[in-house]
């Protein structure tokens, strides 16, 4: 799949088909709208084509981005996967948020043939999200494209949306997140140098941090697979199965931010630096404070006896 970093780069003479949205998280609503894409793609002989956006256009409209529930390469991944040929990654700014739908279409169409706009009930584009379903089919004759309207996906009686995955994983079901993602919920984020209280207490552990707001499921211990590309030899991925602690760790006073800390299992090498993938696969239990340090011990090591049984049985 080919990247580009704005609208203005796709290629001249392309004949093409568009979807155009945000993407965060490629659900299972997203992967209806991309199927629908790729299918017209093929139908008009035409090359599919995914717009999105970096920020997030709501961290410049209402300067509050909401946390992310995909790693960003890994939505380019999973895009390729799904069928995308190029992707572009429109860097969104007031001016960009400013162009009439026209003006938008416009762009897209120079020197170009735009042959299918894939559309849902609430997707809209051009200032104020002004161009909406009705005004792109207004347009599709001025500009010679068809629309495709793809219905929402509902499950449980509600819209698969990026949204309500935020208010499902804050809850804690990774049951339910799994259902409307399509896979189980992961982050991706840089190995830092913690407190070393880990490695004290006979539990080393990567500390994760994040360079994005990221969305993270409720506080808890978790079973969780990790994988991550090594820094020596470098390139070769890695992987492994663990316990992680998400949370203010009460047991050391607590209040603080929350960290997330992970456990590999059978591994002793170095990680500071390097970006993991940590894949919730089950919560074990909840955050809980000790009275000692001995008492956390034995907890943790029925922890990691229940993690290794639950990642041990995964196919």
């Amino acid at each position: 799949m080919k990247v580009l970093r704005d609208i203005d780069e796709l290629p001249s003479g392309l004949r093409f088909a568009l979807a155009i949205g945000t993407f965060d998280g490629v659900h299972r609503g997203h992967v209806r709208v991309v199927s629908a894409l790729t299918r017209a793609a093929a139908q008009l002989d035409a090359v599919p084509v995914v717009l999105t956006f970096d920020p997030h256009p709501a961290a410049v409209l209402r300067g509050e981005p909401p946390q992310l529930l995909c790693d960003p390469n890994e939505r380019l991944e999973l895009l390729e996967h799904l069928g995308v040929q190029i992707t572009v990654v429109q860097p969104f700014d007031t001016a960009f948020a400013d162009q009439p739908g026209e003006t938008f279409l416009a762009r897209l169409t120079n020197g170009r043939e735009l042959r299918g706009l894939v559309l849902t009930a609430e997707s809209a584009f051009g200032r104020d999200r002004s161009a909406g379903l009705n005004t792109a089919r207004e347009l599709a004759r001025r500009f010679g494209y068809r629309v495709i309207e793809v219905p929402h996906l509902a499950r449980d009686g509600a819209v698969v949306s990026s949204s309500r995955l935020r208010s499902v994983l804050a809850e804690g079901s990774l049951g339910d997140v799994q259902r409307l993602l399509g896979r189980r919920y992961a982050v991706v984020g840089t190995v830092v140098k913690g407190d070393q209280r880990g490695r004290e207490l006979g539990y080393p552990t990567a500390n994760l941090r994040f360079d994005r707001a990221v969305a993270l499921p409720r506080d808890g211990i978790y079973a969780v697979r990790v994988a991550w590309d090594a820094l020596d030899p470098p390139g070769r991925r890695q992987r492994r199965h663990g316990v992680a602690s998400l949370g203010v760790r009460p047991t050391f006073g607590g209040g603080g931010a929350r960290i997330l800390e992970v456990n590999v299992f059978d591994f002793n090498g170095d990680l500071y630096g390097t970006h993991m993938r940590v894949e919730f696969v089950r919560r074990l239990r909840g955050e809980k404070r000790f009275r000692s340090s001995a008492a956390l011990i034995r907890q943790m090591d029925r922890d990691s006896a229940r993690a290794r049984q639950v990642l041990d049985a995964l196919p």
